[in-house]
């Protein structure tokens, strides 16, 4: 069951024209956000490069949420384009500029228009954790296994 959460969201003028972000479906988990380069002017991700892309969106979260910026999937098998810093995290408290950092992993330069949808906007509750110092932990199966400590 899903909780609907009031978040404020400004478009800033660079973003004139540009839709919303938006849920593409009745269960989708993500709003799409929307690239908000110049329209006479897309910017080119070459292969192996990363670039920060403008949303033209500010939001205020409630406290207690966070917005994390992830790929799509779509991006992903198609082009080889996905978030860099994935899942990039948005504070309650971030009043700035959304911006996502793409990076493009394909073999070809891709073009980011106008309009494109890029990333999806998720959000979601945060837990804040209390540490509490321990002159040792509880003993597990696991114990210290690390990476790959679980598989065959």
């Amino acid at each position: 069951m899903s909780v609907a959460v009031k978040v404020e969201i400004r478009q800033l003028p660079h973003g004139e024209g540009l839709a919303l972000p938006a849920y593409q479906s009745a269960h989708a988990a993500g709003l799409d956000l929307l690239a908000a380069v110049p329209e006479h002017a897309p910017m080119v991700l070459a292969p192996g490069r990363y670039a920060l892309v403008p949303t033209a969106l500010t939001i205020a979260l409630p406290p207690g949420y966070e917005a994390q910026v992830r790929p799509r999937s779509g991006l992903a098998a198609k082009h080889g384009v996905t978030v860099l810093n994935s899942p990039g995290t948005i504070d309650a408290d971030y009043r700035g500029e959304i911006g996502v950092l793409l990076i493009n992993h394909g073999d070809a330069p891709f073009p980011i228009r106008r309009g494109e949808r890029i990333a999806q906007m998720v959000i979601a509750a945060v837990a804040r954790a209390e540490l509490a110092p321990a002159a040792a932990l509880s003993v597990t199966d696991r114990g210290t296994g690390g990476f790959g400590s679980t598989g065959r």
